[in-house]
Formats: C-alpha cells, sequence, structure tokens
C-alpha cells in the first residue's frame, strides 16, 4: 500500500518460512526504512541523500528489490503476528552425585549464551539480559538487548551476542551496537564469527554466511532441520542440525563432507577437530577433514559440549542435568548432577567448567582432580549463591557522543560508495581502498568519527575498529 510518500509491502508464506514487512518513506532528502516481523515495531534505518531526487530514486530501489523477492504491497494490521520460537526441551534433575559448584549466579531466565576469558564470564538469557561477572561471580556489569539472547560469541578482541530481533550486537564497547543485520524473521538458533565473517544456523535447518558488510556470501539448506550448531574457521563453516554435520568452504559455500550423527543439539571446535553433542546420547568427534574419529556415550540426550584446550578432556551435558568428563580416547572419567538444571552451553576455562542452564543459572563447576574425588567421596565445597544485583542496564544505542577534536584517536568517514555508505580511515598510516567493519545503524554520508584504535582483519582486506565511537563535529 502506498500513502503519499510511504510504502508498505510484506511477504509472507504460509509454512512460516517468511512473516516479514517492509516500509519506505520519503520526506524531503532523507529515507526512512522501517521492517522486521509483521505485528512488532520494527527496525527504522534513516539515510540523507544530497537532493530530493537521489533520495526518491534510492527509495524506489529499495522497493523494487523487495517486490523482485517476492514482498506485495499490503495494509499495516491486517496480517496478525507469528509468535518465534524457543527451545523448549524437557530437563530433569539428576540421579548422580552432585558436582563441586564454586558458584552459581541467577540470571532471571533460562539461558543459553555463555562466553569466558580471564576477565570476565558473559551470560545471557531469554529475557534479553547479558551479565558479566568475574572468574568469583562478582557481577560488574549489565546490558539489556531488544530480545531473548540466543548465544554469545567471541570474535578475538570482539564479543558478539545474537539475539532474537534478528540482530547481532558488539558488546565490546562502552554501549551495544547492531553490528549485523540478519533478518527479522529468521529464527535463529546458533551463530559464530570468525574474522568479521558471520555464520547464522536456523530452525529451518539453513546456514546462511555473511561478510563484515553485513552482505550475503552464499547460503544453504541443509537435508535436516533445527540447525543447533554453526562454528566457522579459516577452512570452512561447519553446520550441524538434524542429519548430522556439514562442512562447507568459508567463501563459496561447496560442500567439503557429511558425516551422519543423528540430531545436532550443540557444537564445539579445537583446531583439529569439531565435536557435535547428539539428541542420540553421545557426542561425536569428528576431524576437520571429515573423518569421524571418537564417539563419547553418555546416558541422555547431549544439550552442550566443550573441551579443554588441549583435548586432554571432553566434557558433556545432558538433559538430565547431568555433567559428564571423558579423556581423549573417549573413557567416561565421571557423571555427577549440576544441581542447577540442565546445561543448554558450557565452557571450559583455568580447570573451570562453566555452565548456563535452564533454570537461568550461570555456574562454576571446580574440576580439577582433587575436586571430583571429593565430589564422588560427598565432599563439597560451599556453593555461593549469587543474586543479580540492582544495576542500570545498557541498551543499544544508535547515537555517538559528539567532539570537537580528535586527540590521540583515528578519523574515519562516512562516504557513499555504489549506493551504501562505507567507512573509510582518513588517519595517515592506512591502506587506501580498504573499508571498515563499522555499525550501520550510527552511519551518515559525510559523517567524521573518531575511534580508539583500528585492527587489520585476519585475512586483510578491511578492517575493524576496537573500542568507543565518537562523531567529530
Amino acid at each position: 500500500m502506498t500513502t503519499g510518500a510511504c510504502t508498505y509491502l510484506e511477504l509472507s508464506e504460509d509454512d512460516g518460512s517468511a512473516h516479514k514487512f517492509y516500509e519506505v518513506g520519503v520526506a524531503g532528502t532523507q529515507v526512512t526504512i522501517r521492517y522486521g516481523r509483521i505485528g512488532d515495531q520494527g527496525q527504522v534505518k534513516v539515510s540523507s541523500f544530497p537532493s530530493e531526487e537521489k533520495a526518491r530514486a534510492a527509495a524506489a530501489k529499495k522497493i523494487g528489490e523487495k517486490v523482485r523477492k517476492g514482498y506485495a504491497a499490503a495494509v499495516p494490521g491486517q496480517r496478525a503476528k507469528r509468535q518465534s520460537t524457543r527451545r523448549t526441551i524437557t530437563s530433569t534433575r539428576s540421579t548422580a552425585k552432585a558436582a563441586p559448584v564454586l558458584w552459581s549466579f541467577d540470571s532471571g531466565a533460562s539461558a543459553f549464551g555463555i562466553f569466558v576469558d580471564d576477565e570476565h564470564c558473559w551470560v545471557g538469557n531469554e529475557h534479553g539480559d547479558v551479565f558479566t561477572l568475574t572468574a568469583d561471580g562478582t557481577v560488574t556489569g549489565r546490558y539489556r538487548l531488544p530480545d531473548a539472547v540466543k548465544c554469545i560469541v567471541a570474535d578475538d578482541f570482539w564479543i558478539y551476542a545474537g539475539c532474537d530481533d534478528g540482530r547481532v550486537y558488539d558488546l565490546s564497547g562502552k554501549v551495544p551496537r547492531a553490528a549485523y543485520e540478519i533478518a527479522a524473521d529468521v529464527d535463529i538458533y546458533w551463530l559464530d564469527i570468525h574474522d568479521g565473517i558471520l555464520g547464522v544456523s536456523d530452525r529451518e535447518g539453513g546456514i546462511t554466511v555473511i561478510d563484515h558488510e553485513e552482505e550475503s556470501l552464499w547460503s544453504h539448506r541443509s537435508r535436516g532441520d533445527s540447525a543447533w550448531m554453526v562454528r566457522i574457521d579459516d577452512t570452512g563453516v561447519y553446520h550441524g542440525h538434524s542429519r548430522g554435520v556439514t562442512k562447507y568452504g568459508l567463501e563459496r559455500g561447496q560442500q567439503l563432507w557429511q558425516v551422519p550423527t543423528g540430531s545436532v543439539l550443540f557444537g564445539w571446535q579445537e583446531s583439529g577437530a569439531v565435536y557435535a553433542g547428539t539428541g542420540s546420547n553421545e557426542v561425536r568427534m569428528i576431524g576437520k577433514d571429515g573423518t569421524d574419529a571418537i564417539t563419547y556415550r553418555c546416558d541422555a540426550a547431549v544439550f552442550s559440549c566443550a573441551t579443554s584446550p588441549d583435548g586432554r578432556y571432553v566434557f558433556a551435558g545432558d538433559n538430565h542435568s547431568s555433567v559428564y568428563c571423558f579423556d581423549a580416547s573417549g573413557q567416561r572419567l565421571w557423571k555427577l548432577g549440576t544441581g542447577c538444571g540442565s546445561a543448554y552451553s558450557m565452557q571450559y576455562h583455568a580447570d573451570r567448567l562453566y555452565l548456563v542452564t535452564t533454570s537461568g543459572a550461570l555456574a562454576c563447576l571446580d574440576v580439577t582432580e582433587s575436586a571430583i574425588r571429593g565430589a564422588e567421596e560427598g565432599v563439597l565445597p560451599r556453593t555461593v549463591s549469587i543474586k543479580a544485583p540492582e544495576i542500570s542496564a545498557v541498551a543499544p544505542s544508535s547515537t555517538v557522543e559528539v567532539i570537537t577534536e580528535a586527540g590521540d584517536g583515528i578519523v574515519v568517514e562516512c562516504v557513499e560508495q555504489s549506493g551504501g555508505l562505507r567507512v573509510r580511515v582518513l588517519s595517515p598510516g592506512y591502506r587506501d581502498g580498504w573499508n571498515v567493519q563499522f555499525p550501520r545503524d550510527i552511519r551518515e554520508a559525510g559523517a567524521r568519527y573518531v575511534v580508539d584504535a583500528i585492527t587489520e582483519s585476519g585475512r586483510g582486506g578491511f578492517y575493524r575498529v576496537r573500542g568507543d565511537i565518537r562523531r567529530l563535529r
């Protein structure tokens, strides 16, 4: 439907694979685009152009692109909203002896997202809350994203959270910034980022790979569905779904191999292998050349898995709130109960195993040999229970601080290029022609920004921003 200078379109498929709207408005030299799931308020982007003629031309181009993809004129409000899915799998209490839990943090809702490094533990839950804690469980920060957090991943310095609003947020700066736009109607199950390349697996069994400028490199629909695993390295993309694990080439998406495993519920990777936790009560280790190597047998469906960095230990969490440890050869060393729900995700770090669970807990387990022996004998540490403090949550923002001098910062500029907005480095000492990965929500043609640092991508060809972003007046 077109009203004045506003065009409203919808794309809705009976099978539920698409249910989204796209609205384009023109006011003078500004083009406003609003898009998202039908029934939601959606997301808004505003772009300025040198003239009204160029603004109208840009709007017409966007409308034409959507019509060619199957969008049609519609009336807002006539179609009802469809609900996105949540992972609802039955979790029961473990009958195994209790694990040595040092501390447990109640995030407030069931949680999938976890990342742990030397400085912080990150947890993200179904309410959109992301908390940071120290290794001893002290809460140090809180973010509030617009929808449920599916997962938290690290890409070198950067920390990203995948959100059910169809965006991926960069949590590395003072405020969350929308770093990648996926699609508001894609039911994201998992994601991974490697050197700026984003891989997204979804409910329908699809895999989509996006570059640092949010442009799609390729996508595939697997023979299975419920794609809970995606992992990326320099050689390819590892996609786990209901029919097994498939490896695709990184740049072109050609299938390199497929290993049937049964339904994959989680995926982990190390330098030489990937690990698939399955509904067939096992973790499967698969070499990155496609060699089906070792099977780690559990007593129930495996929600999550992880390994120690040296490959000495393999851990698994099942849907009965139990945690397992195996040696590298596949021999089970122990099985213990979490006491706080089944582990949707887990990570090993510095003799500790961190779990995020169906109850919303982030739990820290002592998995040293002495602590495990003590637990098997009934000797446990006193678990410290931690509640979320009343601290302000930092929400995503599309505004930036304005400054008048660059100081020691690096100056970049936003320019129009090939119908889009790109960012280039103006400060001396950087390569001409390389773009900068930069949040789209704050791009404005002709604007200059000051950033704390610029880092060359691992594979070359573009730069990445580190630290705070301010606008230079």
